[in-house]
Protein backbone atom coordinates (compact mmCIF):
# COMPACT_ATOMS: atom_id res chain seq x y z
CA UNK A 1 0.00 0.00 0.00
CA UNK A 2 1.64 3.24 -1.16
CA UNK A 3 0.87 6.95 -1.00
CA UNK A 4 2.75 8.19 -4.07
CA UNK A 5 0.67 7.80 -7.23
CA UNK A 6 0.74 9.45 -10.65
CA UNK A 7 -0.88 12.86 -10.15
CA UNK A 8 -4.47 13.14 -11.28
CA UNK A 9 -5.07 15.63 -14.07
CA UNK A 10 -7.45 18.33 -12.74
CA UNK A 11 -9.12 18.48 -16.16
CA UNK A 12 -9.81 14.76 -15.91
CA UNK A 13 -11.48 15.21 -12.53
CA UNK A 14 -13.69 17.96 -13.91
CA UNK A 15 -14.58 15.70 -16.83
CA UNK A 16 -15.55 12.92 -14.43
CA UNK A 17 -17.65 15.36 -12.42
CA UNK A 18 -19.43 16.48 -15.59
CA UNK A 19 -20.75 12.94 -16.07
CA UNK A 20 -22.98 13.46 -13.03
CA UNK A 21 -26.00 15.59 -13.88
CA UNK A 22 -29.24 16.59 -12.19
CA UNK A 23 -30.93 19.26 -10.12
CA UNK A 24 -29.24 18.42 -6.80
CA UNK A 25 -25.61 18.75 -7.80
CA UNK A 26 -24.50 21.22 -5.11
CA UNK A 27 -21.77 22.08 -7.59
CA UNK A 28 -20.17 24.79 -5.45
CA UNK A 29 -19.97 22.47 -2.45
CA UNK A 30 -18.30 19.83 -4.59
CA UNK A 31 -15.78 22.10 -6.28
CA UNK A 32 -14.81 23.68 -2.96
CA UNK A 33 -13.51 20.30 -1.81
CA UNK A 34 -11.93 19.09 -5.04
CA UNK A 35 -8.36 20.33 -4.47
CA UNK A 36 -8.17 18.92 -0.96
CA UNK A 37 -9.55 15.58 -2.13
CA UNK A 38 -7.09 15.44 -5.02
CA UNK A 39 -4.09 16.10 -2.77
CA UNK A 40 -5.25 13.59 -0.18
CA UNK A 41 -5.72 10.77 -2.68
CA UNK A 42 -2.74 11.64 -4.90
CA UNK A 43 -0.17 12.35 -2.22
CA UNK A 44 -1.20 11.56 1.34
CA UNK A 45 -3.64 8.72 1.97
CA UNK A 46 -2.49 5.11 2.17
CA UNK A 47 -5.46 3.35 0.62
CA UNK A 48 -5.78 0.59 -1.96
CA UNK A 49 -8.81 0.13 -4.25
CA UNK A 50 -7.97 -3.58 -4.46
CA UNK A 51 -8.27 -3.87 -0.67
CA UNK A 52 -10.65 -1.10 0.44
CA UNK A 53 -11.24 -2.74 3.83
CA UNK A 54 -7.60 -3.34 4.73
CA UNK A 55 -7.44 -2.92 8.51
CA UNK A 56 -4.21 -0.89 8.30
CA UNK A 57 -5.53 1.53 5.66
CA UNK A 58 -5.86 5.22 6.36
CA UNK A 59 -9.44 6.32 6.92
CA UNK A 60 -10.93 9.28 5.08
CA UNK A 61 -14.30 10.57 6.27
CA UNK A 62 -16.23 13.10 4.19
CA UNK A 63 -18.39 15.03 6.62
CA UNK A 64 -19.37 17.63 4.02
CA UNK A 65 -21.42 15.03 2.21
CA UNK A 66 -24.01 17.16 0.45
CA UNK A 67 -21.74 17.76 -2.54
CA UNK A 68 -20.30 14.31 -3.22
CA UNK A 69 -19.58 14.70 -6.93
CA UNK A 70 -15.93 15.58 -6.33
CA UNK A 71 -15.56 12.63 -3.97
CA UNK A 72 -17.08 10.21 -6.47
CA UNK A 73 -14.88 11.61 -9.25
CA UNK A 74 -11.72 11.15 -7.18
CA UNK A 75 -12.77 7.63 -6.17
CA UNK A 76 -13.30 6.80 -9.85
CA UNK A 77 -9.95 8.30 -10.82
CA UNK A 78 -8.25 6.08 -8.25
CA UNK A 79 -9.99 2.85 -9.16
CA UNK A 80 -12.59 2.55 -6.41
CA UNK A 81 -15.43 3.11 -8.90
CA UNK A 82 -15.85 2.45 -12.60
CA UNK A 83 -16.19 5.63 -14.61
CA UNK A 84 -19.32 4.32 -16.32
CA UNK A 85 -21.14 4.26 -12.99
CA UNK A 86 -20.84 8.02 -12.54
CA UNK A 87 -23.58 8.62 -15.11
CA UNK A 88 -26.03 6.75 -12.86
CA UNK A 89 -25.57 9.28 -10.06
CA UNK A 90 -28.79 9.92 -8.08
CA UNK A 91 -30.84 7.66 -10.34
CA UNK A 92 -33.15 4.96 -8.96
CA UNK A 93 -31.12 1.88 -8.11
CA UNK A 94 -27.75 3.64 -8.30
CA UNK A 95 -25.15 3.15 -5.57
CA UNK A 96 -24.17 6.79 -5.97
CA UNK A 97 -26.66 8.78 -3.96
CA UNK A 98 -26.95 12.46 -3.16
CA UNK A 99 -25.00 11.59 -0.01
CA UNK A 100 -22.27 8.93 0.08
CA UNK A 101 -23.26 5.54 1.53
CA UNK A 102 -20.54 3.52 3.25
CA UNK A 103 -22.46 0.28 2.74
CA UNK A 104 -22.79 0.70 -1.02
CA UNK A 105 -19.72 2.60 -2.25
CA UNK A 106 -16.19 1.15 -2.00
CA UNK A 107 -13.79 3.53 -0.26
CA UNK A 108 -16.51 5.41 1.62
CA UNK A 109 -16.07 5.18 5.39
CA UNK A 110 -19.26 6.89 6.62
CA UNK A 111 -22.71 7.78 5.37
CA UNK A 112 -22.68 11.57 5.49
CA UNK A 113 -24.67 14.62 4.56
CA UNK A 114 -26.24 15.71 7.82
CA UNK A 115 -23.76 18.36 8.91
CA UNK A 116 -21.94 18.11 12.20
CA UNK A 117 -21.48 14.34 12.41
CA UNK A 118 -18.25 13.63 10.55
CA UNK A 119 -15.77 15.06 13.04
CA UNK A 120 -17.29 13.24 16.05
CA UNK A 121 -17.29 10.03 14.00
CA UNK A 122 -13.65 10.63 13.09
CA UNK A 123 -12.77 11.05 16.76
CA UNK A 124 -14.52 7.77 17.52
CA UNK A 125 -12.71 6.07 14.64
CA UNK A 126 -9.32 7.33 15.82
CA UNK A 127 -10.07 6.22 19.37
CA UNK A 128 -11.21 2.80 18.17
CA UNK A 129 -8.01 2.27 16.20
CA UNK A 130 -5.97 3.18 19.26
CA UNK A 131 -7.92 0.77 21.45
CA UNK A 132 -7.35 -2.01 18.90
CA UNK A 133 -3.62 -1.33 18.93
CA UNK A 134 -3.56 -0.20 15.29
CA UNK A 135 -1.00 2.59 15.44
CA UNK A 136 -0.23 2.90 11.72
CA UNK A 137 -3.58 4.02 10.23
CA UNK A 138 -4.38 7.71 10.22
CA UNK A 139 -7.84 9.27 10.22
CA UNK A 140 -8.59 12.27 8.02
CA UNK A 141 -11.95 14.05 8.08
CA UNK A 142 -13.06 16.84 5.75
CA UNK A 143 -15.56 19.30 7.21
CA UNK A 144 -17.03 22.53 5.91
CA UNK A 145 -16.54 25.74 7.85
CA UNK A 146 -20.32 26.07 8.35
CA UNK A 147 -20.31 22.74 10.17
CA UNK A 148 -18.36 24.38 12.94
CA UNK A 149 -21.61 26.14 13.88
CA UNK A 150 -22.71 22.75 15.25
CA UNK A 151 -22.08 22.09 18.93
CA UNK A 152 -21.27 18.44 18.31
CA UNK A 153 -18.09 19.50 16.56
CA UNK A 154 -16.94 21.65 19.47
CA UNK A 155 -17.36 18.70 21.81
CA UNK A 156 -15.35 16.51 19.46
CA UNK A 157 -12.60 19.14 19.12
CA UNK A 158 -12.32 19.46 22.89
CA UNK A 159 -12.21 15.70 23.47
CA UNK A 160 -9.67 14.99 20.74
CA UNK A 161 -7.34 17.73 21.92
CA UNK A 162 -7.38 16.47 25.48
CA UNK A 163 -6.94 12.84 24.41
CA UNK A 164 -3.77 13.36 22.40
CA UNK A 165 -5.15 11.89 19.17
CA UNK A 166 -2.04 12.15 17.05
CA UNK A 167 -3.60 9.87 14.41
CA UNK A 168 -6.37 12.41 13.64
CA UNK A 169 -6.33 15.22 11.06
CA UNK A 170 -9.29 17.50 10.41
CA UNK A 171 -9.40 19.48 7.18
CA UNK A 172 -11.73 22.47 7.31
CA UNK A 173 -12.68 23.77 3.85
CA UNK A 174 -13.27 27.45 4.54
CA UNK A 175 -15.46 29.08 1.90
CA UNK A 176 -16.85 31.77 4.24
CA UNK A 177 -20.13 29.93 4.79
CA UNK A 178 -20.09 29.82 8.59
CA UNK A 179 -22.60 31.94 10.51
CA UNK A 180 -20.33 32.50 13.49
CA UNK A 181 -17.09 33.72 12.00
CA UNK A 182 -13.75 34.17 13.66
CA UNK A 183 -10.28 32.74 13.32
CA UNK A 184 -11.15 29.11 12.62
CA UNK A 185 -7.71 27.83 13.54
CA UNK A 186 -8.16 29.29 17.03
CA UNK A 187 -11.07 26.92 17.67
CA UNK A 188 -8.58 24.07 17.47
CA UNK A 189 -5.51 25.74 18.96
CA UNK A 190 -7.29 26.59 22.19
CA UNK A 191 -8.19 22.92 22.64
CA UNK A 192 -4.64 21.64 22.24
CA UNK A 193 -4.53 20.87 18.52
CA UNK A 194 -1.87 21.98 16.08
CA UNK A 195 -3.61 24.18 13.51
CA UNK A 196 -2.41 25.51 10.15
CA UNK A 197 -4.22 27.87 7.77
CA UNK A 198 -3.34 27.51 4.08
CA UNK A 199 -4.43 28.33 0.56
CA UNK A 200 -6.90 25.56 -0.20
CA UNK A 201 -6.13 25.62 -3.93
CA UNK A 202 -2.32 25.30 -3.68
CA UNK A 203 -1.53 21.60 -3.87
CA UNK A 204 2.06 21.77 -2.68
CA UNK A 205 1.11 23.89 0.31
CA UNK A 206 -1.78 21.54 1.11
CA UNK A 207 0.50 18.52 1.00
CA UNK A 208 3.00 20.16 3.34
CA UNK A 209 0.27 21.04 5.81
CA UNK A 210 -1.46 17.65 5.67
CA UNK A 211 1.82 15.85 6.37
CA UNK A 212 3.11 18.27 9.02
CA UNK A 213 4.39 16.84 12.28
CA UNK A 214 2.01 17.27 15.19
CA UNK A 215 3.61 15.26 17.99
CA UNK A 216 1.04 13.77 20.38
CA UNK A 217 -1.89 15.94 19.37
CA UNK A 218 -4.36 16.12 16.50
CA UNK A 219 -3.85 18.35 13.48
CA UNK A 220 -6.28 20.82 11.91
CA UNK A 221 -5.70 22.23 8.43
CA UNK A 222 -7.91 25.18 7.49
CA UNK A 223 -8.01 25.24 3.68
CA UNK A 224 -9.25 28.63 2.50
CA UNK A 225 -11.08 28.55 -0.85
CA UNK A 226 -13.12 31.13 -2.73
CA UNK A 227 -16.25 29.28 -3.85
CA UNK A 228 -19.27 29.02 -1.57
CA UNK A 229 -21.45 26.00 -0.97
Amino acid sequence: MTTMRPPTDPAELHRLMSLMTGDEKHSAAATSTLDVLQVLYDRVLQVDPEHPDDPVRDRFLLSKGHGPMAFYAVLAAHGFLDESELATWAQPGSRLGLHPDRVLVPGVEIGSGSLGHGLPLAVGTALGLRIRGLTTPRVFVLVGDAELDEGSNHEAIAYAGRSGMANLTAVVVDNASATHRGELAELFLTEGWRAITVDGRDHDVLETALTAAHDDRPLAVVAVVESKG
